[in-house]
């Protein structure tokens, strides 16, 4: 394995993990955004709120490690990336600015329909932000970003293949989000907002499925080579992602919510790392490989040394705050029950 190669590894390594971590974040808010029932949603947006709180900012530093190590480590496939699919990444943008907003100021509005606004807003760019980034990454894995960024600003992010993304980063969230919602229910004692959360995450998780079976045909006629990829030594990586799937099925059919949501992480998982496997040894799909993309040889290394100081320092830290906050005694706030009286409002 070359010291390219090494990188390359550390940098999907960032992806992995924002897409599971700020997948489930960002899944929540769909979740927010579903909670039409209005004798369940007050409980089960007070849960949101008790479950991604202290952890919402904190995935974000996967998306900035992601970008830095692309910039730096490979900076010619950061340029074609960002010229080329500059649009959409200006609709992740403003959708992650406005998620944010509307978390935070949901809870401090001063009227009902003030409150009601800010979480609308929270909710639709929630599903709008991953829904963009699935389109990005359909775009580089269908080849149609060119190496010297001058691919089409409209059908560079617009064919087959980044819809199929597209769609399924929204559909792995919101599965991700109901699995982990479910298990936080059930464990700060509120069994009826986990069964309610985990009945409609069994629907989610078979349409997910149906969705990544079919998602073959458009890749195949879009994208030969990732088709061919996948097929060839993605295989086993797709087939550990539909063998978890199927548990997480069962599991959330017998009621099991804890254990589904680790079945879960991993079918999400073995699918994004199907992903990379066929992408490898491009960085863009058909256009430019990791070899020509990487930059200069003191910066990879100075990337590796920047990666092992991260670990012994950041990587504990947040894995202190997952634990901290995966604790019961932080679980145990009483549910919401009912709906939430209409606040005064504090205009003159």
């Amino acid at each position: 394995m070359s010291l390219v190669d090494v990188v390359a590894a550390m940098l999907f390594l960032g992806v992995l993990c924002y897409a599971l971590f700020g997948g489930a974040d960002f899944g929540s808010g769909i979740w927010d955004l579903l909670a039409l029932d209005r004798r369940e949603a007050p409980a089960l947006r007070h849960q949101i709120d008790r479950s991604i709180g202290p952890v919402w900012e904190a995935n974000h530093v996967w998306l900035i490690y992601v970008l830095v190590f692309l910039w730096t480590g490979f900076p010619e496939g950061f340029g074609a990336i960002v010229t080329t699919l500059y649009v959409p990444w200006l609709f992740v943008g403003l959708g992650i600015v406005l998620r944010g907003a509307g978390f935070a100021f949901r809870k401090f509005a001063g009227s009902w329909e003030r409150a009601r606004l800010y979480g609308v807003v929270f909710a639709t760019s929630s599903l709008i932000t991953p829904f963009f980034l699935g389109m990005i990454a359909g775009g580089i894995a269908s080849g149609r970003v060119p190496a010297d960024g001058s691919g089409s600003l409209v059908t560079s992010w617009t064919g087959p293949t980044s819809w199929v993304g597209g769609v399924l980063a929204v559909l792995t969230c919101t599965f991700l989000a109901g699995s982990f919602l479910a298990a936080d229910a059930q464990r700060a004692g509120d069994d009826h907002l986990a069964a309610w959360v985990g009945r409609r995450n069994l629907v989610v998780g078979a349409i997910t499925g149906f969705v990544a079976v079919a998602a073959i045909v458009p890749i195949r006629i879009d994208s030969d080579t990732l088709a061919d990829r996948l097929q060839g030594r993605g295989a086993a990586a797709l087939i550990v992602s539909a063998a978890a799937g199927a548990t997480s099925l069962w599991l959330l059919r017998a009621g099991r919510w804890a254990v589904a949501r680790i079945s879960t992480v991993v079918a999400v998982a073995a699918i994004v790392i199907g992903w990379g496997v066929a992408q490898y040894p491009d960085l863009l799909a058909d256009t430019l490989t990791l070899e020509d993309a990487a930059g200069a040889r003191a910066t990879q290394v100075g990337l590796v040394v920047t990666f092992a100081a991260a670990a012994v320092t950041a990587v504990p830290a947040m894995l202190w705050l997952f634990v901290l906050v995966n604790r019961r005694d932080w679980a145990v706030d009483p549910p919401v029950e009912g709906p939430i009286p209409e606040p005064r409002s504090t205009e003159s």
